[in-house]
């Protein structure tokens, strides 16, 4: 054989392979212990393919371990960057998740009316500490007048006192010059809830200490004046404190309305109301004690 491959030529040596190759077919075919030899020289083939396929796995091995440090570096930033996108999203989740539950209950709120409402956002606070003011992104343009109210899913939050073409400024009924005719729903008794500065209590204006007035009771917008729609919550009495000396009762009231947690606010359109003059408007949002009583009789 060794004769016929290295001597021999191509045409020779093609020719005996290919009868190798068909005595090895027959074999195959017809020869029932060919399986068993075909087994024997696939196990002594075996450690030769072993042999074969080490440098393939130690490179795969190598490559694996070999990783520089910059690497390693830099996808420990990548997944550091995608793990504060993922709670970044989940918190904008969380966040729309709530805002949507607000105006479910705005949208509630609104059904309650009668009247006209605009829905407004909240773009701003008044900075000063004495001065309880928002600012709205709705305007002139948008129909907004002096003197609208203002509320949210909860109840009354304040009023309309200034106006440009895009954005107004109300005033909250916690201002210390805000004033609000309300009556208690429970028996009808009126009187005037005054803002005192503080944004989580309002003070009722002289109550006589005989008044049918009791802690947990919710105060309504009266109606009276034609500037708030009547019979929405203002308020729910928090102390009621009486002096056998003195003629008037004291009444501390804590705001229905969420007036510094709302942003998605209501702007009522009561058929009645009109714009006033600027001058006019600061002279009745003014707390003007003498006048008082007159509103609390009856």
């Amino acid at each position: 054989m060794a004769s016929i491959f290295h001597g021999g030529s191509l045409k020779t040596r093609f020719v005996v392979l290919i009868l190798l190759a068909v005595v090895l077919i027959i074999l195959d075919l017809k020869w029932a212990k060919m399986n068993q030899t075909r087994a024997y020289l696939t196990l002594l083939i075996t450690p030769l393919q072993w042999v074969v396929d080490t440098p393939a796995q130690v490179a795969d091995e190598l490559s694996d371990v070999l990783v520089t440090r910059s690497q390693l570096v830099d996808d420990n930033r990548r997944l550091r960057q995608e793990a504060l996108l993922l709670k970044q999203r989940v918190l904008q989740f969380a966040s729309l998740t709530a805002e949507n539950v607000r105006l479910r209950e705005l949208m509630a709120g609104r059904q309650k009316l009668a009247e006209d409402v605009m829905l407004t956002e909240l773009i701003g606070v008044n900075p000063d500490p004495f001065q309880h003011q928002i600012i709205l992104n709705r305007g002139s343009e948008d129909s907004a007048y002096i003197g609208q109210a203002v509320l949210d899913s909860g109840g009354i939050m304040g009023q309309v006192v200034e106006l440009s073409l895009y954005t107004s400024r109300a005033m909250l009924i916690t201002d210390s010059r805000h004033a609000i005719p309300v009556e208690v729903n429970r028996n009808g008794f009126r009187s005037i809830a005054l803002g005192n500065g503080s944004v989580n209590q309002l003070e009722l204006g002289h109550v006589p200490d005989t008044a049918d007035i009791k802690e947990g009771d919710l105060l309504v917008t009266s109606g009276l004046g034609g500037r708030f729609p009547r019979g929405y919550p203002v308020a729910t009495v928090i102390s009621v404190k009486r002096d056998p000396g003195q003629p008037f009762a004291v009444v501390k009231v804590r705001p229905t309305a969420r007036l510094n947690k709302s942003r998605h606010i209501l702007l009522v359109d009561l058929p009645e109301a009109v714009s006033l003059p600027a001058e006019q408007e600061q002279a009745e949002t003014k707390k003007v004690t003498p006048q008082i009583p007159e509103a609390t009789d009856g």
